[in-house]
């Protein structure tokens, strides 16, 4: 059993159109925590800076505790009576870039290495996602790239991984204002008509083999959402002008990543940065400050290393195959 561990874990932006809640892909922006273990009684404590600083509530409500504590229940073990979490990160909260989902994830795996607990990637990618109750955001961040995570015949969870073109690139345009999950999820309504989920599975199809074939047609329809984004988009001001001057800079479309409020294109490389601009010029012209950036190719996952740097085994490396672009 480790002192203390450290996890890295990418953010993630899901969704992506007709993928509702199953596909997801790794992006470039990070939450790092070191756990430790502490001598005495006390308690579990966690330190914040980066986009984390502005969040004031408990320890117990912390999604790194949550993680760590339902990680410790999963393998029946006690939850130590002094654990110190050091966090930082990047990820924007409140975003659609699975900052939630990225701390949950982090939880589970400091808690999995620092007490031996020995669940399996599958059992810490399981677990994540019964937390966040779906496994978009989760799957991505654990094991990188693009990912498609269903719940199998048998009821467990089935995570494959998907084909993204060289040709694509993927623009991520993030506003200085938040939707809340919880309201995000509030305005769904409880049902929708047969002839809607007959298109949304038709997307979810384009969605797949556009991403792997770049063909331009399919990702525009795909992107057009039919399950979440009718309802959501209210929620982001600027939503249409943003994806508008997407698809005239280039992109194939642009839809919401996550809830929201990031926006997120899928464009061919060579249109990528002005994808970037044109999003933030547009949401700039509404009074709206913006970051742009273009995800690198492939992001990986999250990782768990030792004070002495060490990798422990089983981790992904949690590095990019190249730097992304921000405007």
């Amino acid at each position: 059993m480790s002192h203390a561990v450290t996890v890295r874990v990418p953010a993630s932006t899901s969704n992506l159109g007709g993928g509702f809640d199953c596909v997801g892909v790794a992006v470039d922006r990070w939450l790092e925590v070191t756990v430790t273990l502490a001598a005495g009684r006390g308690g579990l404590t966690v330190e914040r800076r980066g986009t984390l600083a502005s969040y004031t509530g408990a320890a117990a409500d912390d999604r790194l505790v949550i993680g760590f504590v339902a990680a410790c229940q999963r393998a029946t073990r006690q939850v130590p009576d002094a654990v110190a979490f050091d966090a930082t990160s990047t990820i924007p909260v409140g975003r659609g870039l699975g900052s939630s989902a990225a701390a949950t994830l982090g939880g589970v795996m400091a808690a999995n290495a620092l007490l031996d607990i020995g669940l399996s990637e599958l059992a810490v990618a399981t677990l994540a996602a019964e937390l966040e109750g779906h496994p978009d955001n989760t799957a991505p961040a654990l094991f990188g790239g693009a990912r498609l995570a269903i719940i199998g015949a048998d009821g467990s969870l089935v995570i494959t991984p998907l084909g993204i073109h060289e040709s694509l690139a993927l623009v991520f345009a993030t506003p200085d204002f938040s939707v809340e999950t919880a309201a995000a999820r509030a305005v769904l309504p409880p049902a929708v008509p047969h002839a809607t989920a007959t298109r949304a599975a038709a997307l979810g199809a384009a969605l797949v083999h556009g991403l792997a074939t770049a063909d331009g047609q399919l990702l525009a329809a795909a992107l057009d959402d039919v399950l979440h984004v009718p309802f959501r988009r209210r929620l982001v001001a600027g939503y249409e002008a943003v994806t508008s001057a997407a698809r005239h800079a280039g992109a194939f479309g642009a839809t919401l990543s996550g809830s929201g409020s990031t926006i997120v294109a899928i464009s061919p490389v060579a249109a990528a940065a002005e994808v970037a601009r044109a999003m933030v010029a547009a949401w700039k012209a509404q009074g709206i400050a913006a970051e742009g950036f273009v995800n690198p190719t492939s992001v990986g996952g999250a990782v768990v290393t030792r004070p002495d740097n060490a990798t422990l085994p089983g981790a992904s490396p949690a590095r990019s195959r190249q730097p992304g672009i921000t405007v």
